[in-house]
């Protein structure tokens, strides 16, 4: 059997595919030429990398990116690694939070993220080396991987259990068991499976300059706010426990230390409305006191195990029909800004368990093809990105069209922020991005327990969506550096902004990269002193 998958292999990698449709029926012919069933990917994929190691082949990108199963787990160039908390106690009363017992706060043990956990006995370590094993075996790329950390309010959890959750995290990309978490940290900077990101979730009424400064230490580079709606009145009718004032200070302080800054949004609360509902949507992108970077779109849904399941049940509560909701969610798209990425439209809570409320678990899908018909483009992150736009990127490199750098600057959170950006001419397709914030005045708080970012510009984030699929007929699409390019950009701006020090909030596993750029590690950030350079009047456009 092993010979007949290396037959395959070779065969796929001398056809040399264009598309899938190609890929699928050259795999079928062989197989039946050889009269077996056609092979799992991940059988093939192992051949491959054997051959490979061998030197009996030539790499062949191509053939393994078509090879891979669920290419969209790896498609915005990261590896997420989704890791799951112990259960504890959670500070929140949400009538809406499903509560099971012996699961993490407002998770099921039915969602597959839970269920991973559950098998490892929560133990991070055994979470992601699992993770790192199918990830790898379905053929995805692990040197860049993206911790997301779950579980609930992770800012209520002892500090002593965050710290060993997280090295054990570390552990885990390392392949080795570490005395500290920061040999860990140091281990993973040169490691094969390098963390370029940590994610946590957290309250807004959690946050404040001490617990920032130990989210820092730990390498949290993104943190998830659970806001669920901007409206006081809401939030008290649903013991939400915090109020819309919490909201703005916690992203403010986040961003003033550099964090890319996630929001927990649910329509359908108690008490909302499809009108108000979309009113919030238009305030958290317009009012300078929000405009996040990521978004989580949760509909609100009726689980048996949640307070709001009696509300229900006494008609005191009525959830949107499907209709209502998707063209709520299609207005909400119309007005999405192009710094914002909609990493999420629904949770994995399984059908099975939804008393009332939406059920559709590929919605994010269905309301893509309604767009297209309705010829309504999506300006948000995720629908521009490259990866998810393969055929169109391809025919613009085949026209001759290059990216383009364009600058975004908006005011936000008593600061500016520019989205520096490399995009297609027709600005639907985005190929790299840099997040760049220049403070107003930073809380007095933040500077005092992180010294090290007074006076600075922050680079909060900064994504390379890598090399497009080679064209068969014009040649392989080179990598151009756009990484190098947009940190060149930011730099310039702060120059001109007469700023004289950038601090980047790295990811651990992304020093190795900004060192060659001349920055230099200070205390958990990347940071650079800028010289003067000959004035450059040339600009790209701002938009």
């Amino acid at each position: 059997m092993k010979s007949n998958f290396e037959k395959i292999i070779k065969h796929l990698i001398k056809v040399d595919p264009e598309d899938r449709s190609a890929f699928v029926i050259a795999r079928r012919k062989m197989s039946n030429s050889l009269k077996i069933a056609p092979p799992q990917s991940s059988d093939l994929i192992r051949t491959y990398r054997q051959l490979l190691k061998k030197k009996k082949i030539k790499e062949n990108k191509t053939v393994l990116n078509f090879l891979k199963k669920r290419e969209v787990r790896t498609i915005s160039g990261v590896a997420p690694i989704a890791v799951l908390t112990k259960p504890y106690p959670c500070p929140g009363k949400c009538i809406y939070c499903p509560t099971e017992s012996k699961m993490p706060k407002s998770y099921l043990s039915s969602e597959p993220a839970v269920m991973r956990a559950i098998i490892n006995n929560f133990d991070p370590f055994k979470q992601v080396r699992m993770r790192l094993r199918a990830l790898g075996a379905n053929g995805h790329e692990l040197d860049k991987c993206e911790l997301i950390i779950l579980g609930g309010t992770w800012s209520f959890l002892p500090k002593p259990y965050q710290q060993n959750f997280i090295r054990r995290c570390f552990d885990g990309l390392n392949g080795k068991i570490s005395k500290n978490l920061a040999s860990a940290q140091k281990l993973n900077e040169t490691a094969k499976n390098r963390c370029v990101g940590i994610t946590v979730e957290t309250r807004p009424d959690y946050i404040d300059a001490e617990e920032i400064a130990r989210m820092r230490n730990l390498g949290v580079t993104k943190v998830e706010i659970g806001l669920q709606n901007i409206s006081d009145d809401i939030l008290k009718l649903n013991k939400r426990g915090h109020n819309v004032n919490d909201v703005i200070e916690a992203t403010k302080m986040l961003k003033d230390a550099g964090f890319k800054v996630g929001y927990h949004l649910m329509p359908n609360l108690l008490g909302a409305t499809v009108k108000s509902d979309l009113e919030m949507f238009k305030k958290i992108f317009n009012d300078n006191n929000f405009k996040p970077d990521y978004l989580k779109i949760y509909p609100c849904v009726v689980t048996k195990n949640s307070r709001l399941y009696k509300l229900w049940r006494q008609k005191k509560y009525k959830s949107y029909t499907d209709k209502q909701l998707c063209n709520l969610l299609l207005q909400i798209k119309k007005i999405m800004p192009p710094y914002v990425r909609i990493s999420r439209l629904v949770r994995d809570i399984p059908s099975e368990n939804i008393v009332a409320g939406n059920k559709i678990s590929n919605l994010r899908q269905l309301l893509s093809d309604d767009l297209k018909k309705k010829k309504i483009t999506c300006r948000c992150i995720r629908c521009r990105e490259t990866g998810h736009n393969l055929a169109d990127s391809a025919s613009l490199i085949a026209n001759g069209s290059k990216p383009k750098l364009k600058i975004k600057k908006y005011p936000a959170s008593d600061g500016t922020e520019y989205f520096l950006s490399y995009e297609s001419s027709n600005r639907k397709i985005l190929y790299a991005f840099l997040r760049l914030r220049l403070p107003k005045k930073t809380d007095a708080e933040i500077i005092k327990a992180i010294p090290e970012i007074d006076n600075s510009a922050l680079i909060r984030e900064l994504h390379t969506y890598g090399q497009l699929i080679p064209l068969r007929k014009t040649g392989q699409v080179q990598h151009t550096g756009f990484g190098k390019k947009l940190m060149a950009e930011a730099e310039k701006i702060c120059r001109q902004s007469k700023l004289k020090k950038i601090a980047v909030i790295s990811g651990i596993g992304v020093r190795q990269y900004y060192k060659k750029l001349g920055y230099r590690l200070e205390d958990s950030y990347m940071t650079k002193t800028l010289k003067k350079r000959p004035t450059n009047n040339s600009q790209p456009a701002f938009s």
